[in-house]
């Protein structure tokens, strides 16, 4: 394709235990061809998670290295863990004028939006603060310590919401997928 066909890259950011991996999992079922960027971590895996295909698990060695040599997009420490975006594979894709999502947190997307300032971010939130509460320590994969972590970044991460292009709030797992794609332009 033609470098004018180059697609705009869509960060979705929100915080944590919003839905973001539900919302995006229900819409790459229906459309695989929105391409979703898998991101390095240096968390363990949790149960049922593959090397390459939720996350590229690495040492704390390896990401320095990803790190000291430009390899990311953007990246950023939560509860205890880094996480970074792959950037050669990203604009791969992009430059191939396939749709590309990024999943990521708010420190990524702030870093995103500084380095590509033309990407579209999108902000999940949740109905209310209780239900995302209920939908943080219903998991039941984090001890408490995490969850209250987690908890506390969440409202620091709400309180971003209006550095974001657009906001959907997640009542709905199919009405959100449907909007993040009518966003994207997929149809």
């Amino acid at each position: 394709m033609a470098a004018e066909a180059r697609q705009r890259l869509t960060v979705l950011s929100g915080p944590s235990g919003v839905g973001k991996s539900t919302v995006v999992a229900h819409m790459r079922k229906a459309h695989p061809e929105v391409w979703l960027s898998v991101s390095a971590t240096t968390r363990k895996p949790r149960p049922g998670e593959r090397h390459g295909v939720q996350y590229f698990f690495v040492t704390d060695d390896e990401f320095d290295k990803l790190v000291a040599n430009g390899e990311l997009l953007e990246w950023a420490e939560f509860a205890g863990n880094r996480y970074g975006t792959p950037r050669a594979a990203v604009l791969d894709r992009l430059d191939a004028g396939e749709p590309v999502l990024l999943e990521i947190d708010l420190q990524g997307a702030r870093q995103v939006r500084e380095s590509m300032g033309e990407s579209r971010l999108v902000f999940l939130a949740p109905p209310d603060w209780d239900e995302l509460v209920r939908r943080l320590t219903g998991r039941g994969t984090e001890p408490a310590d995490v969850i209250e972590r987690r908890l506390a970044a969440a409202r620091i991460e709400l309180a971003a919401e209006s550095e974001f292009d657009t906001t959907l709030v997640n009542t709905s797992v199919e009405d959100v997928a449907r909007e993040l794609l009518a966003l994207m332009e997929v149809s």
